[in-house]
């Protein structure tokens, strides 16, 4: 076996199936693109499910790719278990279409065992079959010569996610040994393929040969694929020969700069903290690429898995005796391990760590005292001989104190204990799902159309620059209802011509709308939209007027306003992504966006608002570049060239071998397959509408130019005109000062409003402590309250506690279809057992709502007013 790095262990396989004519994908990111059933990117697979379900085919059937992923539906055995990881890498080599079991199985055997690349040792490789799949198992004994001995037929080898393609696979193993086992010799686990760790899994083909359709009938595809997946950490282990994937150098340096932060604990001495360097080492890669990748902190979605993978490593670097912020220090370390093929860690290390270091300074500050009321709960629990932690209290871990449901679940498993997550779920419904929302699946990869995909006619786009209109395009396909056809005069088709002036929707550009004629200047369709088919052609979705014919020649004509509008706005586009980098930050990488001839919205990472003044300065910026005249060049060139050149590319586009590189003066440059103005000025004028949050860590600008701008200014300076006649002031620019003044005159007014409802209070509750009920030796007050609010009732307990007036207090406020309840205890009475948080949800529901609060003090609100006499009653009840 050669002794490898992991590094060159990634390099080797690219390199090895770049010689067998695959083109290599580069790592995309792990937030998907147009993919709503996927949460994170999970598989190296789920950025091309396009080529499988052949809405793009590929130029190249050969692809192979190291693909970053995310998976945390397992969080809980990171740490515990040799492989388990939230973030990992997908080996992988992918045929659309072109080679198949044959060549795909002899790759991996060669690639695995030849002394040129991995060269592991044959005597120690097994594989499992599908017992059905007789081919894969004549080809590993035929053709690449293994004994029968060690072809395992394994009934589970069959890829199936329901609906889809799927397929039979074949499974590689490596014999480690009996040492490296955590069974027996005789277990009926230890076979390659069983829950054993001697025989470790590193190459998995799956041959997607049917489709799984809706009635539970499997048909065989159009076209056959290979999808080849291999965990990357496992490959590394055993290459260098380490007992579990934590032992490699993807995660050792990461664990050696814990010890050192540590207090003096060391790993491999104790099991319990060796789980604590797993958790942490695996989260700071995780994070870090998240992070990276424009996810940010937050309750919801992705940012909630990066605030939970945050928060179990803060815990547990307490449990290894490390104080204060440390996670964000092993950001630099992820980098370095990571630079050879993930340069994007290093290049935004700083904005990275800056994110990490401000969730833990964040988490800090709640999290002593949250763990010590999760200790005061386990505490009570035991003393009351209970072992279920309420859905009550667990919620209020979360909302007050940010523990996580898993954390507090962790932490009651740990004592033998159990949560309500029934109650728990009842209290914060919006976020049951949180914990799961993680488990992405990959069931988008629908049927293949074979008739697009078969179309393989020359088609070319000549809209650029002022190419309004083609007067001679031949029609060179026709679809309808997925059928070629040679004529149609069906009400809607899809149309495909050998020039088209049309641009199809693309990189946030919509597409272009405008007519079809025929040669005599007479309507026959309008286009109603554009899009790319399977082999890149521009297919046009059209209303059918008059019958269109196969091979005729139809002049194409787009609307010329509603290009020119789309086009000054993308162009507005570059411009204020440049802008923004340059006054908010260089971290503020695009997250999306759209040009439509109206307007233009533009998606982008950022942890903080915009301020006025920073919206200020980015719109002086671009239209400063418009009134310099500048012009804007467009240079087609190859990739390589164009990024030499400093042309910004998205990380989660894909380009081909020529680019168009998209230049305005020396100010912005990017790789842009749009429609631009010829020169900034078109422009005319820039103004940003609006900037608000659209998730967590995601700001959107919206912004209009030209004549949209001059009408939104307009609708803003007749509004200013309307509120300085509203104020009565004679000079618009006295306006805001005005509107200060009425506002400051409005808050004493209110201050003053408030005072005198305080006076009218207290004068009301007078007498409202003097008369007190003995109950089971307590003395108490229970009874409604002449306020109408929580302040109310609140002001009033504090009364009765400077009074010291009984040792229980209940009161009541209502006002319409509101309830409030607050209940106060004396200390001495706390001393004798009762709890204010213990009473107050036992009556709450007589309201119907729901409080909680402090031993001394509770409150409650809910919507049934009438329940107070059965709230009361149950106060009397519980004492």
């Amino acid at each position: 076996m050669n002794k490898l790095t992991s590094a060159e262990i990634r390099q080797s396989f690219l390199d090895f199936f770049k010689s067998k004519n695959h083109d290599i994908e580069p790592s995309a990111s792990l937030i998907p693109v147009d993919d709503p059933t996927l949460l994170w990117i999970n598989s190296g697979v789920a950025t091309l499910k396009k080529y499988f379900d052949g809405s793009v085919v590929p130029k190249n059937p050969r692809i192979a790719n190291a693909q970053k992923c995310i998976r945390t539906n397992d969080i809980e055995n990171v740490g515990k278990t040799a492989r388990h990881q939230t973030f990992f890498e997908m080996l992988g080599n992918f045929s659309v279409g072109d080679y198949f079991k044959e060549d795909a199985i002899k790759w991996a055997w060669e690639f695995l065992t030849s002394d040129e690349w991995i060269g592991l040792d044959t005597d120690k490789m097994y594989v499992t079959v599908y017992p059905k799949d007789t081919e894969a198992y004549r080809i590993w004994h035929e053709v690449i010569g293994l004994d029968d001995t060690r072809i395992f037929k394994v009934e589970d080898n069959f890829w199936d996610i329901g609906e889809g393609p799927c397929g039979p696979d074949t499974e590689i193993f490596y014999d480690r040994g009996q040492e490296f086992n955590n069974v027996s010799e005789d277990d009926p686990e230890n076979y390659p393929g069983g829950e054993n760790e001697r025989y470790l899994e590193v190459w998995n083909v799956v041959f997607s040969e049917l489709n799984h359709l809706p009635d539970g009938s499997y048909v065989e595809q159009p076209h056959k694929n290979i999808d080849t997946g291999m965990g990357f950490e496992r490959l590394v282990s055993v290459i260098q020969e380490a007992e579990t994937n934590f032992e490699t150098d993807l995660f050792m340096p990461l664990i050696k700069k814990v010890e050192e932060l540590s207090d003096h604990k060391k790993y491999g001495v104790d099991k319990k903290d060796d789980i604590s360097f797993k958790i942490i080492a695996d989260h700071a890669r995780t994070v870090s690429f998240a992070v990276g990748d424009g996810a940010l902190p937050s309750n919801e979605g992705r940012g909630y898995v990066i605030r939970r993978l945050i928060r179990r490593a803060v815990l547990n670097g307490k449990k290894l005796g490390i104080d204060g912020s440390f996670l964000y220090q092993l950001v630099g370390i992820v980098g370095d391990i990571m630079a050879s093929y993930y340069p994007e860690i290093n290049n935004q290390q700083d904005f990275i760590e800056k994110v990490i270091k401000s969730e833990e300074e964040r988490f800090a500050n709640t999290l002593t005292e949250g763990l010590e009321l999760l200790n005061g709960v386990i505490d009570d629990l035991k003393a009351n001989k209970q072992t279920e932690i309420s859905g009550e209290d667990a919620f209020k871990l979360f909302d007050t104190y940010g523990f996580p449901y898993e954390m507090t679940e962790e932490a009651a498993h740990d004592e033998g204990f159990t949560v309500d997550r029934a109650k728990f779920d009842a209290e914060m419904k919006k976020q049951k799902e949180r914990a799961r929302a993680a488990r992405g699946n990959l069931q988008s990869m629908g049927s293949q159309d074979e008739v697009l995909m078969g179309i393989k006619t020359e088609s070319e786009f000549v809209g650029y620059h002022d190419n309004y209109e083609v007067d001679d395009a031949k029609l060179v396909d026709i679809i309808v209802d997925d059928t070629l056809v040679d004529a149609t005069n069906a009400k809607n088709a899809q149309l495909i011509f050998d020039r088209t002036p049309f641009y199809a929707e693309m990189g946030g550009q919509v597409a272009d709308h405008g007519n079809i004629f025929d040669q005599d200047g007479n309507l026959v369709a309008r286009v109603e939209d554009v899009q790319h088919a399977p082999n890149g052609q521009n297919l046009h979705f059209v209303e059918v007027v008059t019958e269109l014919n196969l091979n005729e020649k139809y002049q194409l004509k787009i609307d010329v306003s509603f290009r020119q509008k789309v086009r000054r706005n993308h162009t507005a586009t570059h411009l204020l992504d440049q802008a923004l980098k340059d006054v908010v930050g260089e971290h503020t990488h695009q997250a999306g966006s759209l040009v439509e001839p109206d307007y233009l919205r533009f998606d982008f990472a950022s942890l903080e608002a915009v301020t006025p003044q920073q919206i200020a300065e980015i719109e002086q910026i671009v239209n400063e570049k418009i009134w310099a005249e500048i012009p804007v060049v467009t240079t087609e060139t190859d990739l390589d060239s164009a990024k030499k050149m400093g042309a910004i590319a998205l990380f989660d586009d894909k380009y081909g071998s020529v680019v168009r590189v998209v230049q305005v003066g020396d100010y912005s440059m990017e790789l842009c397959g749009g429609t631009h103005a010829e020169n900034t000025a078109e422009l005319g004028l820039f103004k940003i509408k609006s900037e608000s949050a659209v998730g967590a860590g995601v700001r959107r600008i919206e912004a209009v130019t030209s004549k949209e701008a001059y009408e939104f200014l307009n609708e803003r300076l007749a509004l200013l005109n309307q509120t300085a006649d509203a104020l009565k002031v004679t000079q618009v620019k006295e306006t805001p000062a005005k509107a200060q003044q009425v506002m400051s005159d409005l808050k004493d007014e209110q201050r003053n409003v408030a005072n005198l409802k305080a006076q009218f209070v207290s004068q009301q509750a007078q007498g409202i402590f003097d008369e007190t009920t003995e109950i089971n030796g307590y003395s108490t007050i229970i009874k409604l309250a002449p306020v109408d609010d929580m302040n109310g009732l609140r002001k009033l307990a504090d009364d009765w506690k400077n009074k010291q007036a009984s040792d229980l207090l209940v009161l009541g406020a209502k006002s319409k279809d509101k309830a409030n309840l607050i209940v106060a205890v004396s200390p001495k009475a706390m001393e004798q057992g009762l709890k204010a948080g213990d009473i107050i949800k036992k009556i709450a529901p007589f309201i119907d709502g729901g409080g909680g609060g402090r031993n001394d003090m509770a409150q409650a609100g809910g919507k049934n007013p009438n329940g107070f006499d059965q709230a009361f009653n149950a106060v009397k009840d519980i004492l």
